[in-house]
């Protein structure tokens, strides 16, 4: 074989895109960025969570009675203490029930 007729691996293969010349996401879909959750004791500027203030307290409970987690509610680490508390005196004074009663 002669110089000319041989042909390297590299002159054949056809060079990569650049990443920007290639669709990021098929169809033009984004990819999912969730907000960043604030806590909602924080945002109404409320020095201490009060039992007496039920409602609001109760928007912190499930259904069933159970006590929502930060990761779902978004509450910071001091709120939360604070709240689990006043749930735990509402609940004790009746206010709050323990649970609901299965069906």
């Amino acid at each position: 074989m002669s110089e000319e007729t041989k042909v390297t691996s590299t002159e054949t293969a056809a060079p990569a895109a650049p990443r920007a010349e290639r669709p990021a996401r098929p169809f033009g879909k984004k990819r999912f960025e969730s907000r960043r959750k604030v806590c909602k004791v924080c945002a109404e500027k409320i020095d201490n969570v009060d039992y007496k203030n039920f409602q609001f307290v109760k928007s912190f409970t499930m259904e069933s009675g159970k006590i929502l987690s930060r990761r779902i509610t978004g509450t910071c680490a001091k709120h939360q203490r604070q709240i689990t508390k006043a749930i735990k005196r509402d609940r004790n004074l009746a206010i709050l029930p323990y649970s609901l009663p299965k069906k």
